[in-house]
């Protein structure tokens, strides 16, 4: 067993359970760290997707009681049916971009200089965002995401897709574009992550299925402490950005997101980083 690699693979799991609820793109942060690691070939970009599962049971559980509720009430409760339609609705449109250009992307985006670009840029429509909301807060209208419409659902949905672009995250895509679009920061937060269990569920397994090819056995250990690591980070950045929202605005994060991305540039720019592509 090598025992580099297993660290590694812990290293990465931490990386994304720490980074894909937060609006900094946990996508971007991985190619940086796999590219810094040497943790970047071709198994390693279907290890980076299988280990958000990881992730997504840590939402499971964190909203176990909501998501419980809604299966148990489908058969009868209209709320419980508008809820996960609105969820499936949002859903939808990621599915249909994913399998249209999802490759194209892959080969041609996935790159640090993109990855930081887009943290720049993502930074700002942050900015924008919470400045508009400051400003104009009657611009809010969803306080709750059970008094979310299709209509909400579905342009929300495709917010997420600008998130095919590594760095712009996905779920800074679909919070703030739900702030834009008049969610409230907690009611966008929360449909964020509960938008989070079947687009990054259906994205672990069909890239599996896809590239199956690439894995063996011997992979196994590597994916488990990856999916651990995200699992329990995952869980611990979900509890703390709950309570964070609760007092604070997303402003922080698009410093970050700037700062970082800039740094990135200028040291792949002068050679003091070799970001591999």
């Amino acid at each position: 067993m090598d025992i580099v690699l297993l660290i590694k693979a812990a290293i990465m799991g931490v990386v994304e359970g720490l980074t894909e609820f937060l609006p900094i793109s946990s996508t971007g942060h991985l190619i940086l760290a796999g590219a810094l690691l040497g943790f970047d070939d071709d198994k390693a970009k279907v290890f980076d997707i299988a280990i958000q599962t990881g992730a997504i049971f840590a939402v499971i559980l964190v909203y176990w009681q909501k998501i419980r509720d809604t299966v148990l009430a489908l058969p009868t409760e209209k709320q419980a049916q508008r809820f996960a339609l609105n969820v499936l609705i949002a859903f939808f449109p990621a599915v249909i971009l994913g399998l249209l250009y999802g490759k194209a992307i892959k080969a041609h985006l996935f790159t640090p200089v993109v990855v930081a670009s887009m943290f720049i840029l993502g930074g700002f429509i942050i900015l924008w965002a919470e400045r508009r909301q400051q400003k104009n807060p009657a611009v809010t209208r969803i306080h709750e995401v059970d008094a979310m419409t299709a209509m909400d659902a579905l342009k929300v949905g495709l917010a997420q897709c600008t998130a095919m672009i590594p760095g712009m995250s996905r779920s800074g895509a679909t919070i703030i574009g739900g702030m834009l679009l008049g969610l409230s920061r907690k009611a966008a937060t929360d449909f964020s992550f509960y938008l989070a269990i079947p687009t990054l569920i259906g994205a672990g397994a069909y890239s599996l299925v896809k590239d199956r090819a690439l894995l063996s056995v011997a992979d196994a250990p590597v994916f488990f402490v990856g999916l651990v690591m995200s699992f329990l980070s995952a869980w611990l950045c979900i509890r703390w950005l709950l309570r964070f929202i609760s007092t604070h605005s997303f402003v922080g994060f698009a410093y970050y997101r700037i700062v970082f991305g800039i740094v990135v540039l200028a040291t792949a720019w002068t050679g003091t980083v070799n970001w591999a592509a």
